[in-house]
């Protein structure tokens, strides 16, 4: 019975607007408040010990570097690489927006900031040259996502610190998918623009593209200088963070010449405000994951799907159906912290590993970002292009049905994802 009123009081929260964040918490608080065995400091206790940890600082960290990219312009000089490269195609621009958002993606690990800084820029200049308001937002808000799957990406360091994974056989695991639904969006919006008759660039010259190249190699080696240090273990991944935030800061001060000491203040506040909504959000987790605990969930979770559930990929498509739903009003770190503890010993048991399951987790929430009424992506590109939830939502859905795509093949072909990261470190796959 106190099961069902709590599941009330959560939907009930829920549906008058409370934000997530505080619903956990106060359905974790008033649970533990029935539980006679638990005493009411538990909560606190739990919220501080939940965020009380070396790998969590890579999240402020990550946020940090990615704050510090577009402050520091480095965006606009990626944009400018990126139209050189695809902008000669039939719509070029909206490719543009596909490709910086795999090379931010691979420095920053917020799809948040990805949209906030790319989105600013491209999302007007899409529309001055003749794309449709919903083709703008459409391409930002759905590339944006790219940013939680191609590394570093944060969800993929909480899911490794719950489930003892691999962060290096995760990285170079989310490398492949990212790519895969790059190009399969870019497929999609070539054959859109053809249709639609967007405008191409004229294809640039090699000299201008050598500048170009050299304008942004500081910025371009990022990835390669996180990645590489994480799997051949020089750091870890919250000191791969630290050395991000404070290689670009470095370049954008001296090499760029973008950013100023007095800039530093506002960019660190905006970090701090990004930061805090996830790590609060995750504290609150923490404490309801002790309630999940006390009432052996994840024992109940694993009993029913031995019991009913006899084939592997009938509990892949119940994973990803759970996870699609939970994503919709709830972020990536909460929604793991509270539920990957719960099926990773059923996932077990079917015979996956946690690599396998931390991809087919991470990209089904990254379809969170652009599902409403959580879908802070979507909210944040429709509200920069002045477009409705609703026609922002229409104009994303071919872009979630690629992911979707990219997703099942992951799910029930995990060699696609794994072949080339076997071939680059065997050992992260033993």
């Amino acid at each position: 019975m106190t099961a069902i009123l709590l599941v009330a009081l959560f939907l009930i929260l829920m549906l008058i607007g409370v934000p997530i964040a505080f619903v956990i918490g106060i359905v974790a608080l008033m649970g533990i408040f029935t539980v006679p065995y638990i005493p009411e400091v538990t909560v606190p206790m739990k919220m501080l010990n939940g965020i009380n940890s070396f790998v969590l600082l890579a999240v402020p960290l990550f946020i940090l570097a990615a704050n510090l990219m577009n402050s520091g312009k480095i965006s606009q000089k990626l944009i400018d690489l990126s139209m050189a490269i695809v902008g000669h195609i039939r719509g070029g621009l909206a490719h543009a927006n596909i490709l910086v958002s795999m090379i931010f993606a691979g420095v920053s690990g917020a799809a948040q900031a990805d949209t906030a800084g790319v989105g600013k820029i491209l999302i007007p200049n899409m529309k001055k040259q003749g794309y449709d308001t919903e083709t703008a937002v459409g391409v930002t808000a759905a590339s944006s996502t790219i940013g939680v799957i191609i590394p570093p990406s944060i969800p993929m360091i909480i899911f490794a610190g719950l489930t003892n994974a691999s962060i290096g056989a995760l990285f170079l695991g989310g490398i492949i998918p990212g790519i895969l639904i790059g190009l399969g969006m870019m497929a999609f919006v070539y054959f859109r623009a053809l249709k639609k008759g967007y405008p191409k660039s004229e294809r640039a010259k090699m000299k201008e593209f050598l500048k170009l190249v050299y304008e942004t190699i500081p910025a371009l080696i990022t990835p390669f200088i996180i990645i590489g240090g994480i799997i051949t273990g020089f750091f870890t991944a919250t000191e791969a963070a630290a050395v991000a935030s404070l290689y670009t800061l470095i370049i954008s001060m001296f090499f760029y010449k973008t950013i100023k000491l007095s800039d530093l203040p506002k960019i660190l506040t905006d970090t701090l405000a990004l930061s805090s909504l996830s790590l609060f959000a995750l504290a609150a987790a923490s404490a309801l994951g002790e309630l999940l605990s006390y009432y052996q969930l994840s024992t109940m979770a694993q009993d029913f799907f031995v019991n009913n559930v006899g084939a592997k990929w009938v509990f892949i498509l119940i994973l990803i159906a759970f996870f699609l739903f939970i994503g919709t009003f709830m972020d990536a770190i909460p929604a793991m912290i509270l539920f990957v503890p719960v099926i990773l010993p059923t996932a077990t048991h079917f015979g996956m590993t946690p690599v396998h399951l931390g991809l087919i987790v991470v990209i089904t929430l990254a379809i969170g970002l652009v599902t409403p009424p959580y879908g802070l992506c979507l909210l944040l590109a429709g509200k920069i292009g002045e477009l409705s939830i609703e026609k922002s939502l229409s104009a994303v859905m071919p872009y979630i049905a690629i992911i979707l795509v990219v997703l099942i093949f992951v799910a029930f072909f995990p060699s696609i994802a794994f072949f080339v990261p076997k071939l680059i470190n065997p050992g992260l796959f033993l």
